[in-house]
């Protein structure tokens, strides 16, 4: 499987003078994020856990984009990280504008296989850290006239998924604390989700080194395609600009048709 853009530019005025905070950006969704805010104009700051390298690599190609973007290792399942990131974005930039929540893992097990460990890891990671990035970035974006979060949740937080109970319950978790926020923090800050369905990614791909598998889901799938990471940084990018300056609340599915949810 290959990850291809698509074949489109954004305006490079679309973000222009705001500040973008992207957890989980040093590959994947992530990444395929801060590249498109950075094309739109954004500084970024790229969050991530562990891999330097990766970290360096996506704020290089930010910056090739005529922006200034910067790493700032953190585990945001922590406040403690989380604030650190804030605090870096702030005293960098300024400012805070846009917030990504996308920091995820995706690792299950039958309900009575499953660890207390297990369990913890996947909501702490997914769901906690999404609590915690909020709670650290809103008192900066409450400063700004407009500002934007977009959590990264899954249609496993909206149809659940067998063997995977603790991912369906942080990415569920997700959506209700988007739908929580939006009403919480208008009307200066908009809140929305995206549930993206299989997507091309490293945290997936091992699950399809059965071809067969691999051909059984893209038969699922209306569009008969997987979704490639710019996919869904594409919408999320809709999510965080002034096109949908009327939009909080929402969920929006990203799913080639495979999941038909309002």
């Amino acid at each position: 499987m290959t990850e291809m853009p698509v074949d489109i530019q954004l305006p490079s005025n679309l973000f222009a003078g705001k500040t973008a905070v992207v957890t989980g950006a040093s590959r994947g969704v992530g990444r395929a994020t801060a590249l498109r805010l950075a094309e739109g104009g954004a500084n970024v700051v790229v969050n991530y856990l562990s891999n330097d390298g990766e970290a360096a690599e996506t704020v290089k190609m930010c910056a090739d984009k005529g922006v200034k973007a910067i790493a700032v290792r953190a585990d945001v399942s922590e406040f403690a990280g989380a604030a650190d990131v804030a605090k870096a974005a702030v005293d960098t930039f300024g400012r805070i504008d846009l917030l990504v929540c996308n920091a995820g893992i995706w690792e299950g097990a039958p309900i009575e296989d499953m660890t207390e460990e297990i369990w913890n890891k996947v909501i702490n990671t997914n769901l906690k850290s999404a609590w915690a990035m909020t709670k650290a970035c809103v008192p900066a974006m409450k400063k700004r006239d407009s500002a934007a979060i977009v959590m990264v949740s899954s249609t496993s937080g909206q149809r659940g998924e067998a063997n995977y109970s603790n991912y369906s319950a942080s990415k569920g978790g997700q959506i209700s604390f988007t739908k929580a926020l939006a009403t919480e923090l208008c009307p200066k800050i908009r809140v929305n989700a995206v549930a993206p369905g299989w997507i091309e990614t490293a945290m997936v791909r091992p699950v399809f080194d059965d071809p067969d598998y691999h051909k059984s889901v893209i038969r699922s799938i209306p569009l008969q395609r997987i979704a490639t990471t710019d996919d869904i940084a594409l919408a999320i990018c809709f999510l965080l600009s002034d096109w949908s300056r009327h939009v909080t609340g929402e969920v929006m599915n990203i799913n080639g048709g495979a999941v038909l949810c309002g």
